[in-house]
Order: C-alpha cells, then sequence, then structure tokens
C-alpha cells in the first residue's frame, strides 16, 4: 500500500516517520491527537482522485486535513489504530491538502477566483486584492488556515457580518469522491439554477463527503476606508444597541467583535496594551465604513449612546485588532490544562442573557474554572474558553454549556463545525428526521463510511 502511495505522489510525501507525522496527527488545542499509517501530501486534483481509488479499492479510511487550525478535532485521525480493521483495513491515511497551493487569475470582471484547497485564506486575499478586490472570508488564523478547510467547516470569521459565510462566497468547487471520481462543478455564473447545489451542500461537510480540491470563490470590492473604534459597555445590550444605530444612520459595519474584561486582561498580561484607560465589563470593536466624513459619524454615534471612553483609528487598525485576536493565543499560553474550546451561538436578542449564563460558570465551586467569553456580537457567536479544567469535568461543563445555549434557542456549532468534539450533542441541534436525512445523504456519497470516520455523525 505505502509502496503504492509512493508512486503516486513522490517517495517524500508518503510520511511515516513519527516525527514527520506528529505535527499532523495533533491539533491545535491538544486535545485531539490521533493515529494515522501515513500522511500522505498529493499536490494535484488527479494524484488525490489516485489516493482515493486506491483507498476505496483496499478499504482505507482518509481523514481529511487542510491547515490543521480546527478546534473540534474534525481534521485529526481517530486515537484508536483500528479504525476500518473490521474491513480489513490496517488504519486510517491521512491526506493533507498543504501543497496544493495554486492560484488562478483573478476574473476582475466576474470578481472570482479558482484555488487549489491548499491556499491560504491570507493569499486568497493578497491575490484579490493585487486586482483591487477582496476575500469575504477572514479570520485570525489566516495565515495558515486554508480554502479547503474554510469551505469543509463553512467557517464565518469577523467579516460575516458584511458579507456572509464561507458557503455564501462559493460559486464552484473541486472535489474528489469516496470511490476516486472528480466531481467539477465549476462556473462564475451568477444565476445556474440546474438541480441540486452540490457546492453549497459539501460546505460544512467536515471532509465527510468528498475531498474538496479545488474552489472558484465569490470576489467582494476592496474594503473602503473604515474606522475602527474600541468603547467599553457596562451591558451587552448597550453594544448591540450600538450596532443597531450605526446601521440605521447609514453606517456600514464591517465587523463588530465583543470581548471581556477578563479576556482583555489577560492578552495586557501577555504584552498587549489595553485599548482604554477606563476599565469596563465589556469591550466591543466595531469597524464602519460610510460616505462623507466617516470619523466624525463614529465620534457622533459614541457621544449619543453616552460612550465616556473609546479610542478610535483609521483602518485597519492593527494594534486595536491585535487585542481581539490574541485571544486564543493568550488563553492557550494561561491555562494549566487544555483549553475547552466550545463555538456556539445564540439569537441576538438572546446575547445578554446568555453572557451573564456563561460568566456564571466560574462561580461552580464543583467543577471550578476560568472562563474567557469573546466572540461575534455582530451575528451572535460566543467562543467559551474554560479554561484551568480538570480532564474529569470536561464532558460535564461541556453539557452545563450547551444546556445554556440550548434553553437560548442557539446552536451548539456556530463556524467551527462538529468534528469529533460535539457528535454526542447534535441531537440538540436536528431533529432525529433531520439527522436521519444527513446520515442517508452521508451514506449516498459515501457508502463504506471511508472518509473522516467519527466525524460529526460519532
Amino acid at each position: 500500500m505505502l509502496s503504492r502511495l509512493r508512486d503516486i505522489v513522490g517517495d517524500q510525501h508518503v510520511l511515516t516517520d513519527p516525527d514527520q507525522t506528529a505535527g499532523y496527527l495533533t491539533d491545535w488545542t491538544g486535545r485531539f491527537t490521533g493515529v494515522a499509517s501515513a500522511v500522505v501530501r498529493p499536490r494535484t486534483t488527479a494524484e488525490v482522485a489516485a489516493v482515493m481509488s486506491l483507498c476505496a479499492a483496499e478499504c482505507v479510511p482518509v481523514c481529511v486535513q487542510g491547515g490543521n487550525t480546527g478546534l473540534v478535532g474534525g481534521s485529526i485521525p481517530p486515537s484508536g489504530p483500528d479504525v476500518g480493521a473490521e474491513r480489513g483495513a490496517a488504519g486510517p491515511l491521512l491526506l493533507s491538502t498543504t501543497r496544493m497551493t495554486d492560484i488562478g487569475e483573478v476574473d476582475t470582471i466576474g470578481r472570482c477566483v479558482g484555488v487549489q484547497a491548499g491556499v491560504t485564506v491570507e493569499a486568497v486575499d493578497a491575490a484579490a486584492a493585487a486586482a483591487g478586490l477582496a476575500f469575504g472570508v477572514d479570520l485570525a488564523a489566516r495565515a495558515s488556515a486554508t480554502a479547503g478547510g474554510v469551505v469543509a467547516t463553512n467557517a464565518g470569521g469577523i467579516r460575516m457580518i458584511r458579507h456572509g459565510n464561507t458557503r455564501a462566497q462559493i460559486l464552484g468547487i473541486e472535489a474528489v469522491l469516496a470511490d476516486g471520481r472528480i466531481l467539477r462543478r465549476w462556473s462564475s455564473l451568477v444565476k445556474d439554477n440546474v438541480g441540486y447545489d452540490l457546492p453549497g451542500l459539501l460546505a460544512g461537510s467536515e471532509g465527510t463527503l468528498a475531498v474538496i480540491t479545488g474552489v472558484l470563490f465569490r470576489l467582494v470590492p476592496a474594503l473602503r476606508e473604515t474606522i475602527v473604534a474600541v468603547a467599553g459597555f457596562d451591558w451587552v445590550s448597550d453594544a448591540i444597541a450600538l450596532i443597531g444605530t450605526a446601521t440605521d444612520r447609514g453606517l456600514t459595519v464591517e465587523a463588530a467583535e465583543i470581548m471581556t474584561e477578563a479576556g482583555v486582561d489577560l492578552v495586557h498580561s501577555h504584552g498587549h496594551r489595553r485599548p482604554l484607560a477606563t476599565p469596563a465589563p465589556y469591550l466591543v470593536l466595531v469597524e464602519v465604513s460610510g460616505t462623507g466624513d466617516v470619523e466624525q459619524a463614529v465620534v457622533d454615534l459614541l457621544a449619543a449612546a453616552g460612550i465616556a471612553d473609546a479610542v478610535l483609528e483609521p483602518g485597519p487598525a492593527r494594534a486595536l485588532w491585535s487585542i481581539r485576536e490574541s485571544h486564543t493565543e493568550s488563553i492557550a499560553r494561561s491555562t494549566a490544562t487544555p483549553v475547552v474550546k466550545l463555538d456556539v451561538s445564540v439569537p441576538i436578542r438572546a446575547l445578554p442573557q446568555a453572557f451573564d449564563d456563561l460568566s456564571a460558570l466560574a462561580a461552580d465551586d464543583a467543577r471550578p474554572c476560568r472562563p474567557i467569553l469573546f466572540g461575534h456580537v455582530g451575528d451572535g457567536n460566543i467562543h467559551v474558553n474554560l479554561l484551568d479544567v480538570a480532564e474529569d469535568d470536561t464532558r460535564a461543563l461541556t453539557e452545563k454549556v450547551f444546556a445554556i445555549v440550548t434553553a437560548h434557542g442557539g446552536s451548539i456549532s456556530a463556524e467551527h463545525g462538529i468534528g469529533r468534539a460535539k457528535t454526542d450533542w447534535t441531537h440538540l441541534g436536528r431533529s432525529d428526521v433531520d439527522l436521519a436525512v444527513m446520515r442517508s445523504v452521508k451514506d449516498t456519497f459515501d457508502p463504506n463510511g471511508l472518509l473522516n470516520p467519527g466525524v460529526i455523525f460519532g
């Protein structure tokens, strides 16, 4: 098997040495570690197809990985070496798309660009910027998160309030099915309504239906001059009201992020300057664009809201954004145990109470933890981070968070997917019929269950 894989992708791209494979088999959080018979790194769609054909013939499970920036274990193989053994397999194969880095020519008229799955979000945006356009997806892991990965998880990110999630940026897709056939739906047509939306179906499928090898992304107009403001609030409800008022006044909200005082203190302890002189329970970063004097419009907006302390900078305002984007790294460096990271969402109207309920987890003497909350206030997305959690308490605290979210009519997965971390709780957001239909789709695309076994369905 290994010899035949080397014939397909080259000797140096079939990795079996533990020192070489270790980085592929543990996720960013350190919570998920898996086992694979080899790591295979194809360069082309044809190579992926050949690998998948071989694996299908030999009944070898395949786990798909892009930049390995996920937080729910979705791109990490199962921990047991006997996955698929009932079919005669030696163990799962990990297929990495990191060598698939081609970027096509930007179509400035159709506002789109085709890229291979291993191209990073940062590289897609740079190609768009060189043509006077922009990529509508942006996230803190932009330098390592890949096109295939953000499609597979239907990532949201910091520009979702303006442009929608990743699914909204897809015009076409190329993918290899479990049996090695190549599916290519690739058209820059704005209107093309022939049958099912297969690219939309693959978005969010987390590698369980096919191996995404290429994406035709929609591009958006380049970001206009913006003003970035960070302001302190006593109440989450006041932050929500500010965003609504900004829109009512004709400003375009490009991004809206919420942080807590505890999170900003943590970031400050790792070398970042505090943005405000006056402490506040909540800090909101909002980036807006518009016509006329946008800076004065933001000053007037903050004054009308009674904001006593705020800071404004012209975009991109990297120093202000770094406060928000350094949260994940600072949290990882500040906990004695792997962080329990739970990406959830609630209706925007429920955000104030949800923040209160989630913050109250700190008072649980039976299961102590340090909750650090931040997220995308404009779309109801909260990133719940529980620090210093004893391993035996992880499941119970996870269930408490999900109970709070469910009580508010929210979702246990806002933008990171289900992966392996949340498979036991999918019933909280999907009915039995819904789950059965999803299972039937999985069985149709992958009847032998070889793609990302254990992801989404457990």
